[in-house]
């Protein structure tokens, strides 16, 4: 066991669980491979990264992620309303998780929340915005990033 601490510049491999307020499973590699990368590089949003900092292999953690630091409030901006022209060939339907391109050719995905006739509401929001979560943590090794 190495006396490294989670911090810049290091890299960091753990397994993670995500769940709702609720208990609710959203993501987990408790199953699968764990999760390595180097803190700071942009993988992990800074809200999940803040309360991992300092840690050492071994430990573990769990963690209350309010909206803010997750992944925004639910912001009624990014409801749009489209037209069925605008779906092409496909046939949204409720609930469907579909990928727009915006201005700027950046994949935006939306989920088809209301179809009235022509036109169907998109909801653009990250499917967690507004939730509050919690993060559990399982540190297996913390190590210096090697520089390629």
């Amino acid at each position: 066991m190495s006396d490294y601490r989670i911090d810049d510049g290091m890299e960091v491999t753990l397994h993670f669980t995500l769940k709702l307020e609720d208990g609710t499973l959203v993501d987990s590699t408790k199953d699968k491979a764990p999760a390595t990368f180097e803190f700071g590089d942009g993988n992990l949003p800074p809200g999940f990264e803040h309360p991992i900092k300092g840690l050492g292999a071994g430990q573990n953690g769990s963690f209350q992620i309010t909206p803010e630091h997750a992944f925004g409030q639910h912001n009624s901006q990014n409801i749009q309303t489209l037209k069925r022209a605008d779906f092409g060939d496909e046939a949204p339907e409720i609930g469907m998780v579909m990928s727009f391109a915006d201005k700027a050719g950046t994949e935006l995905p939306g989920v088809v929340k209301t179809i009235d006739g022509e036109r169907i509401e998109v909801d653009f929001n990250h499917p967690l915005a507004g939730r509050t979560l919690t993060f559990e943590v399982e540190v297996l090794d913390v190590k210096p990033a090697t520089t390629h």
